[in-house]
């Protein structure tokens, strides 16, 4: 085996799973608060005094290990259909089930004088939001009623911009072999981006990208580190001179909440924190998704619907909507990964367009 085989055999031994479980656990914690018409933010905003919330550390965590694991994945794909196959089966299926169940469960919280089924916005739904790039947050006459109007599932914006991100480092394909122009390549990307999100945040907030939006800037920067890290093989690096990069970085980042330069210490060390949190052997961590599954997607995407409906039928504040929200989105969760994610995923070896292709030359011989 070659050094880099065993490095990426290596690195499957990690704690990006239970990483993701938590973070998605923290959006959960952050939607409370706003879907419950509540004028408080949750612990971290408090302690930071708005300049983070939980949420935002699980978005911004979650495209730094996107980058991560993504441009690993590119660099082991055969091609490019191989790669967007792989990516189209962990996204579409689950996305498809969740939207479903949506529109098949709406009735039991529609209340509009339009009859559900002739509800114009009923019937784009699915399509819309699988488009990505023209999502639909929500159907009139569900949750018209709760503090948060209308919106059925808020969670599905980060989606359009994890699939662009996808795109971009996919470019990397024709390159990838030649390791030092990846590296620059990538520098590059994350300077330019990290200057734009730290001293052009005002001004880039008034841009209008063609089919997305200013947080492309915003969450790119953590992709594109993400990326940066895994092709300077930061997994590499000994445990124990990780954990020296881990606290050093740590304590600067803690030291600079407050201060003027956060932004700065949130794009440079953030990365590096998270990667090395999920790099270093963390007992009882390391295989969590191997006991239960890898929720974290589900949790996502099913959190959301999961609180308006619990606001719609029972009212509840911030501070009892948290705990039963976690509970039944990870039931939702542990049933999409078993009976969706995981058989979708099964399917990964299939090579789709060459099977296509073969049957559009078969027909074009008859």
């Amino acid at each position: 085996m070659t050094k880099h085989t065993i490095s990426l055999a290596t690195h499957r031994r990690n704690n990006f799973d239970f990483l993701r479980l938590l973070f998605a656990a923290f959006v959960i914690v952050t939607h409370v608060y706003p879907l419950t018409g509540s004028q408080e933010c949750d612990g971290l905003c408090q302690l930071t005094h708005g300049q983070y919330t939980f949420s935002v550390i699980a978005v911004r965590g979650f495209f730094v290990i996107s980058g991560y694991l993504i441009f690993q994945s590119l660099e082991r794909s055969e091609d490019l259909t191989d790669f967007y196959w792989k990516r189209v089966l962990r996204l579409f299926p689950a996305l498809a089930v969740v939207l479903l169940l949506t529109v098949i469960l709406g009735p039991f919280v529609y209340e509009n004088d339009t009859p559900y089924l002739l509800n114009k916005q009923v019937r784009t739904y699915i399509p819309n939001n699988l488009r990505l790039y023209r999502l639909q947050y929500g159907i009139p006459g569900i949750f018209d009623q709760n503090p948060h109007k209308s919106a059925i599932n808020g969670s599905l914006w980060t989606i359009p911009f994890e699939f662009t991100m996808y795109i971009a480092v996919s470019l990397l394909f024709f390159i990838k072999r030649k390791r030092t122009i990846v590296i620059v390549v990538l520098l590059v990307a994350y300077l330019v981006l990290a200057k734009l999100d730290v001293f052009n945040f005002t001004e880039i907030q008034q841009w209008k990208f063609f089919i997305l939006d200013w947080y492309l800037i915003e969450l790119g920067v953590y992709f594109a580190a993400g990326s940066l890290l895994a092709a300077v093989r930061i997994a590499d690096i000994p445990p124990r001179y990780l954990t020296i990069i881990l606290a050093l970085s740590l304590g600067m980042f803690v030291y600079a909440t407050g201060k003027p330069i956060f932004s700065f210490a949130s794009v440079t060390l953030l990365p590096v924190i998270v990667l090395s949190i999920g790099l270093l052997p963390i007992y009882g961590i390391t295989h969590v998704a191997d006991r239960v599954g890898d929720l974290s997607y589900g949790i996502y995407i099913y959190g959301f619907p999961v609180q308006q409906t619990l606001v719609y039928y029972f009212g509840m504040d911030h501070a009892t909507l948290i705990f039963p929200s976690l509970i039944i989105a990870a039931m939702f969760a542990y049933l999409s990964w078993h009976w969706v994610e995981a058989p979708a995923l099964r399917l990964k070896n299939l090579k789709p367009m060459p099977i296509l292709i073969q049957k559009m030359r078969r027909i074009t011989r008859l």
